[in-house]
């Protein structure tokens, strides 16, 4: 695996949700920059095999399980990384989830589902990435949403958990700065992309079985929407490549929409 420029060259990386989408799309780019990859996944299937095709391509890659709800399994994943390679360097915070549903509707389990992974799992690796990092610095980028920027209805969950993630985020960079730690954390905001996330959707179902083909889903749900079209996985992984690299070396605290202009 070889690029132009190995931007990530000698940096220890692990991506959580590196089994599908924009965590398996930024694993792939962030290993053809150098980056020695830990692809981190509850999926370990899906993990798997975005570390054997980076493996294939030239690169290093590891899979491993993680549930990022769970501090043990995160304290176990850093102890992984660190004796299989090294201390590490880039820590992208990719796992998500998605759910809709009226606010008076909604189940206070559903509430709750949606928080844990989208918002403990990225406070618990921030902790310990930051744990990890504090010596000799390091970059933090979570994925967070523009639907934590824009409100978008029967979304309340979702929307609040990513707006969360990007107020976390900012308070991180800002007591790092304060601490004197070499640490910088931010986040990427993109608005709709190609991943399982929707195609899970039960409303997405719906359009599929109406239209025949999750293209015309795509089309469909993006006729609305600036550029009308979705993001492909691959363009959100070239921000945080950007993010993880020493190209932003004075960026930090910053959420970076990557959305096509949906929140202007």
């Amino acid at each position: 695996m070889t690029a132009s420029v190995e931007r990530l060259a000698g940096k220890t990386i692990l991506v959580t949700g590196a089994a599908s989408g924009i965590g398996a799309a930024a694993a792939r780019l962030l290993a053809s920059n150098g980056g020695a990859l830990f692809c981190a996944d509850l999926d370990l299937a899906g993990a798997s095999r975005t570390a054997a095709a980076i493996v294939e391509a030239g690169g290093k890659a590891w899979p491993l399980h993680l549930d990022v709800t769970q501090e043990a399994a995160w304290e176990l994943a850093l102890a992984v990384v660190t004796d299989t390679v090294g201390p590490i360097h880039v820590l992208v915070n990719s796992a998500g989830l998605a759910f809709a549903a009226p606010v008076a509707e909604m189940a206070l389990s559903d509430w709750r589902r949606i928080l844990a992974v989208n918002l403990d799992g990225v406070f618990l690796g921030t902790k310990y990435a930051v744990r990890a990092m504090r010596a000799a610095g390091g970059s933090i980028v979570n994925v967070s949403s523009a639907s934590g920027v824009k409100a978008a209805a029967g979304a309340s969950a979702y929307s609040t958990s990513k707006a969360a993630v990007c107020m976390f985020t900012r308070t991180v960079a800002k007591e790092c700065r304060d601490l004197g730690y070499s640490i910088r954390a931010n986040t990427v905001c993109p608005a709709g992309v190609k991943t399982p996330l929707w195609t899970s959707m039960p409303f997405f179902h719906d359009l599929v079985a109406k239209l025949g083909s999750e293209e015309a889903a795509y089309e469909a749900v993006s006729a609305s929407t600036p550029g009308s079209r979705f993001a492909e996985p691959e363009e959100i992984a070239e921000v945080i490549l950007f993010l993880a690299s020493d190209a932003s070396s004075f960026v930090t605290g910053v959420d970076l929409l990557a959305d096509g202009g949906y929140t202007l």
